[in-house]
């Protein structure tokens, strides 16, 4: 199993980054031996769409899982119909804390998106439901 965590760095000792889409990096763990594959976020300066190429590129990278604090709709719409949970990160921390959450079974699955789109574009992932 492969979950993907949203994260500001490279390592599992970064911290969790608050949005999705425009996240700076990707880290990619196997929840079982905490392998992992750390990439940086293509879709970080996409002008529009963002939330819906990251979901896309992770589905296809094979996470079976998201570990995130916030999740817009559009990129939420990917992730469900490919399958993917989604967990979200409550408090913030590092990836590593976040695998560990998951694994303990302390992450909630959300069952839709928890911020408006475009939330990532304003800054550090408000929350939100109105615009």
């Amino acid at each position: 199993m492969r979950v993907v965590v949203t994260a500001q760095g490279t390592d599992l000792d970064s911290p969790t980054s608050p949005i999705f889409g425009r996240c700076p990096a990707f880290v990619f763990v196997d929840p079982e031996t905490m392998e992992f594959e750390a990439v940086a976020n293509a879709s970080v300066a996409a002008g529009g769409g963002a939330g819906i190429q990251a979901a896309q590129w992770v589905v296809d990278k094979g996470a079976q899982a998201v570990l995130s604090h916030n999740v817009g709709p559009n990129a939420f719409a990917v992730l469900s119909q490919a399958g993917v949970a989604v967990y979200r990160i409550e408090p913030a921390g590092t990836v590593r804390q976040a695998v560990e959450a998951y694994v303990a079974g302390r992450l909630q699955a959300i069952s839709g998106a928890n911020v408006a789109s475009h939330t990532g574009m304003s800054g550090m992932g408000r929350r939100g439901g109105g615009r």
